[in-house]
């Protein structure tokens, strides 16, 4: 079968774009849509599974299929336009490539994802996984304007932010972000930019937790303009003590007085990061997520962040964790096993708070599922998008889970 496999592929795609993973399944790596397409029409026509693959930087590469797509040859910055405001990726450029190549035009993409900064634009958006600019610029999916996807079938689907009927209603562009791949491909998204900020400045807090959460709802409470307000625990900032990282981006006559207001407070002690030590603290932040084999994000009101908290830390142990404390995001890295992971999803949806699986191994990611439902109706309407999109369901996405919810 995997000889025969690899000569169907090799037809299609060309000796050079087939490969092998470590473990012996075959590989495309496509270097145009068109390809993508062929080889989405060619897997729905023969029943075959694909996994689909960024770099494999993030999450791991081992959902069972008969081969794999990789968007990595989809690399390219196909435009960019400051005066819009907007740039157009390939799925398969990685994000330093698009921060250089924005920066030399004087941009910048508000996003800060936990990983590598390897990572394709494809996966941090299909993962819909951001970091702690989160507080002044929003989640993923207000960076993208639009996006082509590759439906499990085959078809092309191009969406700029409308509302694509034959889907419910739903906005095809918000829907792929953060689905994981469940409702197809992503093979170029058009994205939202800033002009590149003038001032950069962390200044950090350390202490008890319930102290630095109480400092920041004053903060929030005071309406101070902030890029990010993030609370690390010690295993992740590798601070004996919890950390508050206040960021203050923008023009240095905007930035100017609002660090000099936190850095006027008696409560908490702030401390200003110089130039390289900002950039390490938050490179040491973003890939602090990769020392485990799990992770895990929540939603909660920012007067519950203290209660969610005290729940990972009963039900998973501390673990590597990273609350936004003005938005109630709350990520959580560590070891767990699937009847935690229920466990804690369980206790989450009686408070009606979603629980997302971002990165796993397979048997995790299969029983417990990225999105499993969370309140009645939520699989089903998961589902009908599923077939919507991927009417053979050749896809290998385990986003609904098996644990009967």
């Amino acid at each position: 079968m995997t000889d025969a496999l690899v000569a169907s592929l090799t037809r299609i795609a060309g000796p050079a774009l087939v490969e092998r993973d470590p473990r012996g399944m075959p590989r495309v790596v496509p270097d145009s849509e068109e390809m993508v397409a062929e080889l989405c029409r060619a897997a729905t026509a023969a029943g075959w599974r694909v996994r689909i693959e960024g770099r494999t930087s993030w999450l791991p590469a081992d959902a069972p299929a008969e081969f794999a797509i990789a968007t990595r040859g989809l690399d390219r910055v196909v435009s960019v336009s400051g005066a819009d405001l907007v740039a157009s990726v390939q799925a398969g450029a990685t994000l330093d490539r698009v921060r250089r190549e924005l920066a030399a035009h004087g941009l910048w993409l508000a996003l800060d994802p936990p990983g590598h900064p390897e990572r394709t634009i494809g996966s941090i958006f299909a993962t819909g996984t951001a970091g702690a600019l989160r507080q002044g610029y929003g989640p993923a999916r207000d960076h993208v304007l639009g996006c082509t996807v590759v439906a499990g079938d085959g078809r092309v689907i191009e969406a700029g932010g409308r509302v694509v009927k034959n889907v419910a209603g739903y906005d095809l562009t918000r829907l792929q972000v953060g689905a994981f791949g469940a409702f197809g491909i992503i093979t170029s998204l058009h994205l939202r930019l800033r002009a590149l900020p003038a001032a950069d400045v962390t200044l950090l807090a350390r202490g008890e937790r319930d102290r630095l959460t109480h400092a920041a709802r004053g903060l929030m409470a005071a309406a101070a303009s902030l890029a990010s307000l993030e609370l690390f625990s010690p295993a992740l900032a590798a601070d004996p003590e919890w950390t508050l990282a206040a960021r203050c981006m923008g023009t240095a006559e905007a930035a100017g007085p609002e660090v000099a207001r936190l850095m006027e407070m008696t409560e908490p002690d702030w401390e200003r990061l110089d130039q390289d030590q900002s950039h390490a603290f938050w490179n040491q932040a973003a890939r602090g997520p990769l020392a485990a084999p799990v992770s895990l994000r929540l939603g909660a009101l920012l007067d519950g962040v203290d209660d969610l908290l005290d729940l990972l830390y009963e039900r998973l142990g501390e673990g590597l964790v990273s609350a936004g404390a003005g938005t109630g995001s709350i990520r959580w890295s560590g070891d767990a096993t699937v009847e935690q992971l229920r466990g804690v999803r369980l206790v989450a949806a009686e408070r009606e708070i979603p629980l997302t699986l971002e990165r796993a191994p397979y048997d995790l990611r299969q029983a417990v599922g990225h999105f499993g439902a969370y309140r009645e109706g939520v699989g089903q309407l998961v589902t009908r998008l599923r077939e919507t999109f991927d009417p053979k369901g050749i896809l290998a996405v385990a986003v609904e889970g098996h644990d009967g919810r």
